[in-house]
């Protein structure tokens, strides 16, 4: 019989390592496969809640937010792309023609939109979603503070263009989202990602394949020792 997990992931669609610790998930589930199903749905995370709309540019950013030279962030950015390889997933731009800048973003926008995802069609469709956004962001570049974009990006997922403008627009909506991050806080997740199992037990970072595969396993185990 195959046990099914919901994993909620607090993440943020301009964190690598939070793409590389999906493509690290995927690969415990696949191993899983038969014994161990999830059911995932995304939780907001904002890294840079007080960024300007314009963004900032990336190197930049993260020299004045880490205090890190320009060396270290090169070489940084290598291990990251070679552990993300590993992970089956890409931090490379993959668009025609040079490059555009390697941007950072406010992300508020994108959680409303993963919320409205999911409460209007679900984990599927949600996850669909999270996975074009880290596209746009890391692969095409796109500017994630563009509501245009984050239009386009939400019909390529399969959500109604309209519904999902009206969404944007929705006081409540955000209401939600901030009280979802703030309840993270409250869980001391002051990192991403961070991926809770049946709303219990915490897996903290980007572990590798077999950390998953073990923790889920004694997650599976405990909840059929409780339904006993």
């Amino acid at each position: 019989m195959t046990d099914t997990l919901t994993i909620d992931i607090y993440s943020d669609v301009v964190c690598p390592w939070c793409v590389i610790g999906y493509g690290q998930l995927t690969k415990a589930l696949e191993q899983l496969d038969g014994e161990i199903a999830a059911q995932i749905r995304w939780r907001p995370f904002e890294l840079n809640p007080q960024m300007p709309p314009e963004g900032e540019e990336q190197e930049a950013h993260l020299q004045r937010k880490y205090r890190r030279s320009a060396e270290d962030g090169a070489a940084l950015r290598g291990q990251m792309k070679a552990i993300a390889e590993g992970a089956g997933v890409s931090l490379s731009y993959e668009g025609e023609g040079e490059a555009p800048p390697a941007m950072m973003w406010n992300t508020r926008d994108c959680h409303k939109l993963l919320t409205f995802a999911l409460e209007e069609a679900g984990p599927q469709v949600q996850t669909a979603l999270k996975l074009a956004l880290f596209k746009a962001h890391f692969n095409d570049r796109k500017p994630l503070g563009d509501r245009e974009v984050l239009l386009d990006i939400a019909a390529s997922a399969g959500l109604h263009r309209i519904a999902a403008k009206a969404a944007l627009d929705d006081p409540e909506l955000e209401a939600r989202v901030l009280a979802e991050e703030a309840q993270a806080w409250d869980m001391n997740i002051s990192g991403v990602p961070a991926m809770i199992i049946n709303s219990k037990f915490m897996i903290p970072g980007a572990q590798s394949p077999d950390v998953y595969v073990n923790a889920l396993r004694r997650v599976a185990e405990k909840s059929r020792a409780a339904a006993r």
